[in-house]
Formats: C-alpha cells, structure tokens, sequence
C-alpha cells in the first residue's frame, strides 16, 4: 500500500525541464473508509470508538523519527484492544514537527495500520488557511478523521470559532478538542451546540471535567474524556463513549479494561497514582521519560521537552514496576541517569 499513497513521477531527463509535482491519492482502508462523500455509517462507527490513544512518537538520537520504535507502539496498542489513534498530537508533539513530518507520519499510520485501527490526524491550528490545507492533506493520505482545535495565542470571537470550525468540518469528519489551559479559551457551549449539528462532528475531546460533559451527553452531544484519570466516571457516569487517553501508550490493556464492560472502580482506584504521575510536569514529558525506563523507546527529547527529574524518574519507576506485566514489550523497568537522556534543538 505504501507506493499508492503518493503517486511518483519520474526524474526530467531533459535539461531544464520541470520534475513534476506529485499528487497526493486517497487510500481506501478496509476498516474505516473516510472521504468526507462516504455514507453516515462510517462517522457513526468512529462516534462509538471507546478508547483512543494519543500515540507517542519516538526519536532516533539525531531527532529524527524512530518509526521501527513506533510501530510497535501502535502494534502494542492494537493487540490490546485501543480502536483509535491521534497521530501527531500534543502526545505526539505535533507542534515540535513540520507540516512534511506530520502528514509523513500520518500517511506511515495509515499504510502500515489502517486496515486495523482509525487514525485521526491532528491537523488543527490556529490559523484557519493551515488547518484547512494539513485537514486537505490528512484526508489526501488516507487517515479517517481528524483532531481540530480551536485558534489559540490569537484567539478569537464566536462568530470566528463557528466560521473555523465549520470550514474544516467541511473537509471530513473531525474530533473537536476542548483544553483551555493549553489554548487559553474555553470553547463556549452555545458554539459546541452549533458545530455538533455538522454531519462531519464526531464528538469533543473534553478536557475541562466530568460536569461539562455530563452536560453535553445529556443533549446528545457525543464526547469523549480527555483526562485519564477522570475517564472512568466519565464513562460509566457521565455519558461519556470513552476517553483519548496518555496512559493508554503504556497500559493499553489496562486502559481497555476501563472503558468496556461494567464500571470498575477498584482497577480503577489502582491506577489512579500513575495516572497523576503522568502529568506530574506538562504532558508529554513523564510519557516520554516512562517509555524510556521501560525500554519502549529511545531516550530522545526534542526540546523544550526534557526528562522528568531524578526524584519524579524514581516515584514512576516504582509505580510502573507494579504494572510491568501489563505494559506491552517491557522486559524491566529501570531508573535512568541524566546523562543518559539526549536532548535534540535541531533535527
């Protein structure tokens, strides 16, 4: 499937001749086909997806990415029941990539593993021009939804959130992701009660607590937890269909266990001191710092993100230590020392 992603031309052989531009072709994944012409069945069939990973992506030491590394992330996660993938993701550091990695990695999900699993692109930005052409090229390669954000640093009004929104949910079906301590506002409820009437609206990601999306689900509007550790509940108690999940890269079994079946507050509770580990610093950092204590992945941070402290390595070393036969591939958990973390400014 990889040479029909993108088609080729072949070098000019004439001197100054023009190479031509190559032209990006939709992939029709056997699991879940999605141009945005594709019938209802197939946006109703993401809505119901109840556990999605924000996928992690590894680095070799030069920064590059580590895709060997990432595909067994994603082959982990498959295995253990996770139906959904945000690639390229504040998990992901969509933000530390170019727009040519970020629709690479992309169209790498989808040909090596979207005949398995949805994958939902991030290509949300705050200026509406570029997330319409990386939402363009996202679907262009084949993934099956994307991740939308609403315009942060230059905020805007509510008409302005209702035109952007709406401009990319024309392009095809879309999660819209509601996290105001990263974008500094709050997406309004009257706006979210608008775009949810759009054919192409799967639901929110909802980051501001089990109240608001109590809220939501009680008018029909489709969510899914963006806190792992108020996943549960919101689940089983607030109408929520499931969660976009952070520690799902490393229990992703565990993580399956929440989401489906009857609620389970003990696993629950047993959990819970991990899960807050994991955002003891801004996320991705403890992700990135328990990957590789656990030997998923290679020590690499691309700044500004860097390892967690010696302190905070030891607290999650021993919390993962308990749950080490529940994490995919890990054959020992160990406290890492600080020269052994490479930290990457140019790649």
């Amino acid at each position: 499937m990889a040479s029909q992603l993108l088609s080729r031309t072949r070098a000019p052989t004439c001197p100054g001749a023009r190479r031509a531009r190559p032209s990006a072709v939709r992939v029709q994944a056997t699991l879940l086909p999605l141009p945005a012409s594709e019938t209802r069945s197939t946006v109703d069939r993401l809505k119901k997806l109840r556990l999605i990973t924000a996928i992690k992506t590894p680095y070799l030491a030069n920064g590059k990415f580590d895709l060997p590394a990432y595909d067994a992330l994603v082959s982990h996660q498959i295995e253990n029941g996770v139906e959904g993938l945000i690639v390229g993701g504040t998990t992901g550091e969509g933000h530390l990539m170019s727009w040519d990695e970020h629709v690479m990695l992309i169209a790498h999900t989808v040909n090596a593993f979207g005949d398995k699993i949805a994958v939902i692109g991030n290509t949300g930005s705050n200026s509406t021009r570029e997330a319409l052409h990386a939402t363009e090229q996202g679907f262009a390669v084949g993934m099956h939804a994307s991740l939308q954000i609403n315009p942060y640093y230059g905020k805007t009004s509510k008409a302005g959130l209702l035109n952007h929104f709406n401009a990319v949910l024309n392009e095809g079906p879309a999660v819209v992701y509601n996290v105001p301590g990263r974008t500094g506002q709050d997406i309004p409820d009257d706006v979210v009660m608008e775009i949810c009437q759009h054919s192409n609206f799967l639901g929110m990601k909802e980051c501001t607590g089990n109240a608001r999306i109590k809220n939501y689900t009680s008018k029909g509007v489709n969510c899914w937890s963006g806190n792992d550790d108020e996943s549960h509940d919101a689940r089983h108690s607030s109408g929520a269909v499931g969660v976009i999940s952070v520690t799902s890269n490393v229990i992703p079994g565990l993580m399956h266990k929440l989401m489906h079946g009857s609620p389970d507050p003990k696993l629950n509770a047993d959990l819970k001191e991990l899960m807050a580990w994991m955002f003891c610093e801004p996320n991705p950092i403890a992700l990135n710092t328990a990957l590789a204590m656990c030997g998923l992945a290679r020590p690499v941070f691309r700044l500004p993100y860097v390892p967690l402290s010696r302190a905070q390595r030891e607290k999650g070393a021993a919390l993962l230590s308990k749950v080490q036969e529940h994490i995919p591939g890990c054959k020992s958990v160990r406290v890492m020392e600080d020269h052994e973390f490479i930290l990457v400014g140019r790649h």
